[in-house]
């Protein structure tokens, strides 16, 4: 990211059923298939959270969205180009559990928005 642009402190992962109570038993999570792929576990920013979601993972349910502290990870999160020029935040390691501020089913507003998960 540039000097210029001030990047966030949260991020957020979309994941399946399955890979959420994985993250919750095990207290981390090493990636979905595609991260496996590309050596790093995809992240969005809020503004580019209802994009990925339209683009990646149409037509499938039981989706959740896990809110990430970036400033927690042990690894560094890297912000390289991807999907239209965009910068996309990526850990190269492991999500552990104790870096997610907030999960939840993944739900839209009226708009057609994911909302965004909010700690209770």
């Amino acid at each position: 990211m540039s000097d210029a642009a001030v990047a966030p402190s949260t991020a957020y992962k979309v994941l399946t059923s399955e890979q959420m109570a994985a993250l919750e038993a095990d207290g981390g999570f090493a990636g979905a298939p595609i991260d496996l792929a590309d050596g790093y576990i995809h992240l969005s920013t809020a503004a580019q959270l209802t994009e990925t979601v339209d683009k990646h993972f149409a037509g499938q349910s039981g989706l959740h969205v896990a809110a990430v502290d970036l400033d927690a990870l042990d690894d560094p999160v890297k912000w390289e180009e991807s999907r239209g020029g965009q910068l996309f935040p990526h850990i190269y390691g492991p999500l552990p559990l104790a870096a997610v501020l907030a999960y939840g089913p993944l739900e839209r507003d009226h708009a057609g928005k994911v909302r965004l998960p909010v700690a209770g």
